[in-house]
């Protein structure tokens, strides 16, 4: 939802540490001990500075200066109160603390005692902000204010006011609060598509609640990335990719271009401790535009839907859908009674064109369906078995149980297959029901996977379904068993897999040591 108060300042606190550390053995290097006390450490002398070369930095850090200066205005704290509800769990310490004798009456188990009922809990959380008009509407992530009871917002000359919210959309993950206020300085807008890789921004926020209207710099290191968290409620991809710091607590904040205009929102970071590891996203400002204006003339957002599970096409798979490039969004399932489906797209189709504009990959699909508006008529190109065709889709709107256009990237019985190192089942009603498995899903159910096989390092788990395999149907274990061992020795096969209510396609390489099973 958002960053707790109280996780934020021990993230602070360890972070200090290491720090003070640091600090004392630079100290250390500085000076020895020695018999005659305290010495200062040798040190030669420095080269003279090219002035050239100081130029160039400085220049650097005043156009830095600069952009920091036009955007800070803008930049926001944002304190969220939220009510949660916790059994109370102390009952048992309350009972040791009873004079003797009184336990029995009013401990957890006497007739005055007993289970105290839950009750409301205040939770704090921090995060950021950008106002992006004088009259006080600002842009924030949804995961920052949901479920708030109260928003403060303390602008960069430290007033704090208190904010409404005015919409939310958990597809994007963001936000717009509003502040009674006027002539405050916004942010101006830029345009995300025209972002490469190499390219300088900078990142705003409050990193750990406690640092406010800090600023970090770094580069843009790719764009339209998708979300790797699979069961993220964020679908959209088109992620702009940063190695600008960003913490706990910037959530929501500005990221920004060598002009100061807005380009992204920052919203997560992929890291094993919670702490920035070099890699940040932020949603690009041509979706977080075109969401906004939506909040605020609606106070919700209507997205565009296909009901369509996609892939990227890679030079793994491109060969078994005969494409001389790896380009296009490859469709891995239609969704019945969906507007793909109504159109006539199938699975194993690359979807290469969209209004006569290229598709490079399934997440700029993603982008561009979901800004839509729902009724929409497009014109899908696409290539089937080799062949271009044309499809006529009406987009549909999206709801919680949709998919606007996803992109998916411990028994040991049954047939097993050597060469993936797998042993798969027919998948039976028992074996359906166990694992929840649609009526209208066929194919042959994974037991077993081994560790270190093709199978693992192309991602199959125990309990997926394996709908094809090299573009053919697996009707049952032994039929799937056959088709992998006729295959060409140390040829790569392809798998449609069902797994968690999407379908993804999965190019397995063979072991070339093991083609006997």
């Amino acid at each position: 939802m958002f960053e707790p108060t109280n996780q934020l300042v021990e993230k602070a606190r360890k972070l200090a540490a290491p720090a003070a550390v640091a600090g004392a053995f630079v100290l250390g290097a500085a000076f020895f001990v020695g018999h005659g006390g305290v010495h200062a450490a040798a040190v030669s002398n420095p080269a003279p500075l090219d002035d050239r070369s100081v130029s160039a930095l400085t220049a650097l850090d005043q156009a830095m200066e600069s952009v920091a200066s036009r955007v800070t205005p803008a930049v926001v704290n944002i304190a969220v109160t939220s009510r949660t509800t916790e059994q109370n769990t102390g009952d048992d310490q309350q009972a040791q603390n009873l004079p003797p004798g009184f336990a029995q009456f009013f401990g957890p188990n006497g007739p005055f005692g007993g289970q105290q009922p839950q009750q409301p809990q205040l939770q704090h959380g921090i995060g950021s902000g950008v106002i992006i008009s004088p009259d006080g509407y600002i842009v924030t992530n949804n995961h920052v204010v949901e479920g708030a009871t109260q928003i403060k917002v303390t602008l960069n000359d430290r007033r704090v006011l208190t904010a409404k919210l005015v919409g939310v959309d958990k597809l994007t993950d963001l936000a717009v609060v509003k502040v009674n206020a006027t002539d405050l300085q916004s942010i101006s807008w830029g345009d995300s598509t025209k972002l490469q890789p190499g390219q300088t921004v900078l990142a705003f926020g409050s990193p750990f609640g406690y640092f406010k209207f800090s600023v970090t710099r770094g580069i843009v290191s790719a764009v339209n990335r998708d979300n790797p968290y699979r069961d993220d409620a964020r679908k959209p991809g088109g992620y702009i990719q940063t190695d600008a710091a960003i913490n706990p607590g910037n959530s929501g904040g500005p990221l920004v271009d060598a002009r100061g205009e807005l380009v992204g929102i920052n919203t997560f970071i992929i890291s094993g401790d919670g702490a920035f590891a070099g890699a940040g996203f932020a949603i690009p400002s041509q979706m977080v535009r075109a969401t906004a204006e939506q909040l605020i003339q609606h106070g919700k957002v209507e997205h565009g839907y296909l009901g369509i599970s996609m892939n990227d096409v890679t030079p793994d798979n491109a060969g078994f859908f005969h494409l001389q490039e790896a380009s296009g969004a490859l469709v891995a399932q239609v969704s019945p009674d969906s507007p793909a489906s109504r159109a006539g797209l199938r699975n194993g189709d690359v979807i290469a064109a969209l209004n006569g504009q290229k598709i490079d990959n399934s997440g700029a699909l993603q982008v561009r369906v979901s800004e839509m508006t729902p009724g929409t008529s497009i014109s899908l190109g696409i290539v089937r078995d080799g062949k271009p065709q044309t499809l006529n889709v009406t987009v549909g709107q999206f709801h919680n149980n949709k998919e606007v256009a996803s992109n998916d990237d411990d028994s040991q019985g049954g047939p097993q297959s050597g060469k993936l190192g797998l042993a798969v089942s027919d998948l039976t009603p028992q074996v359906r029901q166990q694992l929840s498995v649609p009526d209208q899903v066929h194919g042959v159910a994974v037991q077993n996977v081994r560790p270190g096989s093709p199978a693992e390092d192309a991602g199959l788990q125990p309990g997926d379904i394996i709908l094809e395999v090299n573009r053919q149907p697996a009707s049952s274990a032994s039929q799937f068993v056959s088709a992998v061992h006729g295959s060409t020795a140390g040829k790569d096969v392809l798998l449609l897999v069902w797994s968690k209510g999407n379908a993804t396609y999965l190019t397995l390489h063979p072991d070339q040591g093991d083609q006997n099973g």
